[in-house]
């Protein structure tokens, strides 16, 4: 399976932007992680990060032919692009939202998920291991 993996504003930081919060591992490593996990051994994998919500959508629609599955980490612009949700919507690839923090249990506005009526599903509160549940849910529904 193809999956392509996007990564929204400052999740560049990770490993030094608030490790209490997101953890201590880089993005890369991160990346690294889940594709090398037994969950992903097999499948083929392209990775994005963007602070720019334009170069997000672009993305999306650049890979509508290639990707088979999309997990996304929609960082801020989960609380207010309605574009992306959109873009999600538009290209009709299984998505599923992942979060490395609970969204539950943070500030208020964070709680607000405008993408999530457009993906398969949502993850969030496992650190890391979000990502894995999210890729995990993506093979069951796709195959």
């Amino acid at each position: 399976m193809n999956i392509l993996v996007i990564n929204g504003p400052n999740l560049n930081l990770l490993g030094t932007r608030e490790p209490e919060i997101y953890g201590t591992d880089t993005l890369e490593e991160l990346m690294m992680w889940l594709e090398t996990s037994p969950s992903g051994a097999d499948h083929s994998f392209k990775f994005f990060q963007s602070n720019h919500e334009g170069e997000i959508i672009d993305t999306l629609h650049d890979e509508r032919h290639w990707a088979q599955g999309v997990l996304i980490n929609p960082a801020a612009f989960t609380h207010y692009s309605y574009a992306i949700r959109d873009a999600i919507s538009a290209v009709e690839i299984p998505t599923v939202e992942v979060h490395l923090s609970d969204l539950r249990k943070r500030e208020e506005f964070r709680q607000i998920s405008v993408i999530s009526s457009v993906c398969v599903d949502q993850v969030s509160g496992f650190g890391k291991d979000s990502y894995l549940k999210g890729l995990n849910i993506m093979l069951k529904l796709i195959g």
